[in-house]
């Protein structure tokens, strides 16, 4: 659903209407959703994630904020293993090694949302 006020219409988003690309697994499965193109918003990413006890490692590219809806998101990351529950988020400077796992259906925020583009990926 859009609206427009200000200078961009302000969009809301369900991510049961929108279609998650596998990511991981299996063992388990990890499906991520970006909820605005970079035509939208190329500052920040945002998006949704389920993980189902798939495990995925990945050297972030850009600075990541995790916010867990339901169950519990597992990273592990600088010899350290931190579990996200609803209501708590999550801070992951650029560059950071990591291993996301866990039980969860989550929110995600990315900057910069272009970091494909910049990245030349």
């Amino acid at each position: 659903m859009k609206s427009t006020t200000g200078r961009t219409p302000v969009y809301v988003v369900n991510h049961k209407d929108l279609e998650f690309i596998h990511r991981g697994g299996p063992p388990g499965s990890a499906s991520v959703v970006r909820a605005l193109s970079d035509d939208i918003s190329p500052n920040l990413g945002v998006g949704f994630g389920k993980w189902e006890g798939a495990e995925v490692s990945w050297t972030v590219l850009y600075d990541e904020v995790i916010f867990v809806f339901e169950g519990c998101f597992t990273l592990r990351a600088n010899g350290q293993t931190y579990e996200v529950h609803p209501g708590q988020l999550l801070w992951i400077p650029e560059h950071t090694v990591l291993e996301y796992s866990g039980y969860a259906t989550f929110g995600y925020v990315v900057y910069p949302g272009d970091w494909k583009r910049k990245n030349s990926l």
